[in-house]
C-alpha cells in the first residue's frame, strides 16, 4: 500500500498567512489554520509546530504574479519565503499560481458555507491555502 503523503500549503502574505494539510493518497486538501502575525519569529515558531504536528513530506506555496504574469510587490517576499521553507526544513517546495485564489475562497465562504461577510475575513486564508494545494494534488498522479 502507498504511503499516504501528507503536504502543507500556505497562503502567504505579509500579516497572515493561511496554512491547509493535504494527502497525496486520498488527493484532498483541508484548512488548517491561519497564523496572524507580522513578526517572522512568531511564524517560524508557529511553522515549526505544523512541520513538527504533520511530518510533511514537503510543502505547496501560493505564488502571485500580475496579470500580465509579472512579479508583483509582494512576489519577491514569496520567493524569499519558498527558500527558507526548503533551507529550514531540508524538504520540497512547489509554487502554484495563486491567481484569484483569496476571491474564490471569499466566495466559497460568504456563498456556499453561509458566513456571514464580518467573519468571512477568519477563514479567508486559510481556505485560499487548501484551494492552493488542492490545486497543485488535483495536478499530481496518485502514488501506487
Amino acid at each position: 500500500m502507498a504511503e499516504a503523503e501528507t503536504w502543507l500549503g500556505f497562503d502567504f502574505g505579509t500579516r497572515r498567512l493561511g496554512v491547509a494539510v493535504g494527502q497525496r493518497l486520498t488527493g484532498t486538501a483541508s484548512p488548517l489554520e491561519t497564523i496572524r502575525s507580522e513578526k517572522k519569529a512568531v511564524r517560524w515558531q508557529a511553522i515549526d509546530r505544523l512541520v513538527q504536528t504533520w511530518r510533511p513530506a514537503g510543502f505547496v506555496v501560493g505564488m502571485a504574479y500580475q496579470a500580465d504574469g509579472g512579479d508583483n510587490p509582494v512576489t519577491p517576499l514569496m520567493r524569499k519565503f519558498c527558500r527558507q521553507l526548503e533551507g529550514r526544513y531540508h524538504r520540497p517546495v512547489h509554487v502554484m499560481d495563486e491567481y484569484l485564489t483569496s476571491f474564490e475562497s471569499r466566495q466559497l465562504l460568504f456563498e456556499e458555507v453561509g458566513l456571514r461577510a464580518g467573519k468571512v475575513h477568519r477563514y479567508n486564508d486559510q481556505v485560499a491555502a487548501r484551494l492552493i494545494l488542492q490545486t497543485w494534488l488535483n495536478h499530481q498522479e496518485t502514488p501506487a
